[in-house]
């Protein structure tokens, strides 16, 4: 995989990098600070979503099944439902088997895809089209989480007072609104927090449901799995409909995987074992207890679990559980559009570094802004959790066997496990997903439309400029100029020889870039010292600095420069090159110009791509950042020489 600098047109977490100074720990999370440290970190950023959860699950779980009363049975049922999707899915699929699958230390679906890619040695059709699945999916999970977190919090007030519930959708806008505004500063100073909040978090939920197991120990035969089974069974179409709501217990659990290179395998299967699936376990059971005592309470168990004096101190600590739980969203997508950026899904955009120390700490205005403007949208439109709720879970569910796809195709072809023992380790869990997608697709109707044309929406981007790209690149194929055979022919030139350095970025090392082709034609000069520089992308997340570059000298005055780095890297190409000197390659960045090729496109209805999808392109080439700033040149020694290319 490589990017094209010249002539084309994972849940990194401020969090992350207080608990790791180090950057990532890997798999097993034993670099940077200890595993305590690691392991408190990984509770508020990997568990903020799910540990969001029981403000709604259970209750819309419970909605569903009270359509016609709600028996005991139906209470135990659901609850148990809810509890086994936790160990299946949670426990089952993420903490015990795809923990195992790290891509050099990184989880998340774009790594597990590079990591299959580098298994089959090659980018299949189907590989690229579930990668682009999974991060479009992504995207529509990633719009509504911060809507639904921060409304189910503040609905709470209008249980502290009704005088209060006006003011609640005002609230959660401009709560939302004030976190979105306040992303380009980084949130570093108050990131060492989180991990101790959400801890808190945990702990007032789980002292809160234990009150009320105490007084219906009854309620603990919900953990006996033949209790969801029977439930199952016997309700038909409304069985479905609440296996859809109790889904939602396990949003967020891809975030598990997608950190896996922040906090390490270690610390994040103890937060999980130790601290947050018992927390959770207790919460929805001391919630569904209280349903059993009074029946009544399931419009809203999770604020009535606890005394009156102790409710608004416990909406106050869940508005702030809910805003650390949207930021780990947030810079979650600002993580995964890098990715898809390095790995040639997107196209470049701006991104900005919010710390001079710590490289996880990346601000994507144009994400920023657009993902705002999507959950604003959201919450007016929908105006409470409970219409929010039908609306989510499709997204998560369709991500969910995205990764168990690319899973069953890693653990065949990378660990090289017999069909037999593969179909055997993912099948179950792709049932139980399939079973849930099925589940939440009756929800369509009443919103669950919302994150599939976001996801859709997102997929035809992805698609039109991979599409776009393949299809650029055989168009200049043909007037391309061998590099080799160019130097040697230069030898007769009457070119003007001037000093310094010229870099010709290109994505074509074996050819003579367009830019370098433009200068000796215009301009008839030709520097002292010519620099071929191409800038590719591993399939690993990270490339070690005796690996960034390799050099090759073509002649007396040039050189062929390849720049390496990780898909979760930054392409900061004037701090690499001066890795070079290890090379016996010194530049003065002071007497060195950068020579940029800027194409301007054109629709072509001969280019293979239909018009509109030809339009959507060129526009996205068009916003694409400069590859000045992408590349972190200096401005002021960029030379750029453009042409004209219809596709």
């Amino acid at each position: 995989m490589s990017q094209e600098p010249a002539e084309s047109g994972q849940p990194a977490l401020d969090t992350v990098e207080e608990a790791a100074e180090a950057r990532g720990p890997g798999a097993d999370g034993q670099a940077g600070q200890g595993v305590a440290a690691l392991t408190l970190g990984s509770i508020g950023v990997v568990y903020g979503d799910i540990g969001t959860s029981p403000l709604y699950a259970l209750r819309e779980g419970l909605r569903y099944a009270a359509r016609d009363g709600l028996l005991p049975s139906e209470v135990i049922g659901v609850v148990s439902l809810l509890l086994w999707a936790l160990i299946v899915i949670v426990t089952g699929k993420y903490v015990l088997f795809l923990l195992r699958a790290d891509n050099h230390g990184e989880g998340g679906t774009l790594s597990l895809l590079a990591l299959t890619q580098s298994a089959l040695g090659r980018r299949t059709a189907v590989l690229l089209l579930l990668g682009i699945a999974g991060a479009a999916l992504f995207y529509g999970d990633a719009a509504i989480t911060p809507a639904i977190s921060v409304l189910s919090a503040v609905e709470g007030l209008g249980l502290v007072t009704p005088d209060l519930a006006p003011y609640v959708l005002p609230l959660a806008v401009a709560i939302l609104v004030a976190l979105f505004a306040v992303q380009h500063r980084g949130t570093g100073a108050i990131a060492r927090w989180f991990g101790p909040i959400t801890a808190l978090w945990f702990l007032v939920m789980a002292v809160a449901g234990a009150r009320q197991i105490v007084g219906q120990p009854a309620i603990l035969a919900a953990l006996d799995p033949l209790e969801a089974l029977r439930f199952l069974a016997g309700h038909g179409t409304v069985s479905l409909l609440v296996l859809g709501a109790t889904f939602l217990a396990v949003t967020g659990a891809e975030a598990l995987y997608a950190d896996l290179g922040h906090f390490g395998r270690r610390p994040i299967r103890i937060a999980w074992l130790g601290l947050v699936f018992p927390s959770l376990a207790v919460n929805y059971l001391g919630q569904d207890a209280l349903v059993l005592q009074r029946p009544e309470a399931f419009t809203d168990p999770f604020f009535l679990l606890v005394p009156g004096w102790a409710l608004l101190p416990l909406v106050l600590l869940a508005t702030v559980a809910t805003v650390i739980a949207s930021q780990a969203v947030i810079t979650g997508t600002y993580s995964l559009t890098q990715q898809a950026i390095q790995l040639g899904l997107l196209p470049r955009l701006v991104i900005r570094h919010t710390s001079e120390t710590r490289t996880g700490q990346i601000y994507l205005p144009l994400v920023n802004w657009l993902l705002l403007a999507a959950v604003l949208l959201l919450v007016l439109l929908f105006e409470s959790s409970d219409a929010l709720a039908s609306a989510y879970g499709i997204a998560v569910t369709g991500t969910m066997i995205v990764t168990s796809l690319l899973a069953f195709l890693f653990v065949r072809h990378g660990w090289g496990w017999p069909l037999a023992g593969a179909l055997a380790a993912v099948a179950p869990l792709l049932g139980v997903e399939l079973a849930f997608l099925a589940a939440n697709l009756l929800k369509l109707p009443e919103g669950g439309y919302v994150p599939i044309l976001i996801a859709a929406l997102l997929g035809v981007v992805m698609w039109t400029w991979t599409r776009g790209a393949a299809i650029l690149f055989d168009k200049t194929r043909a007037s391309l100029v061998p590099l080799e055979g160019f130097v040697e022919s230069l030898g007769g030139s009457r070119a003007a020889l001037v000093p310094g350095t010229a870099v010709f970025l290109t994505g074509d090392p074996l050819t003579a870039p367009g830019a370098l082709l433009h200068n000796l034609k215009h301009n008839h000069a030709l520097h002292r010292r010519n620099i071929v520089l191409t800038v590719r992308t591993a399939e690993t997340p990270r490339v070690p600095d005796d690996e960034r570059v390799s050099v090759e000298r073509l002649g007396d005055r040039f050189l062929r420069v390849e720049l390496r780095f990780g898909y979760m890297e930054t392409p900061e190409v004037p701090k690499a090159l001066r890795q070079c000197r290890r090379h016996g390659l010194a530049f003065d960045m002071m007497s060195t110009s950068f020579f940029l090729g800027r194409r301007k496109l054109r629709p072509d209805p001969r280019s293979g791509l239909p018009a509109w999808q030809d339009k959507l392109f060129i526009a996205l080439a068009e916003v694409a950042a400069d590859p000045t700033d992408f590349y972190a040149l200096p401005p002021n020694r960029v030379v750029e020489l453009g042409s004209q290319i219809a596709i």
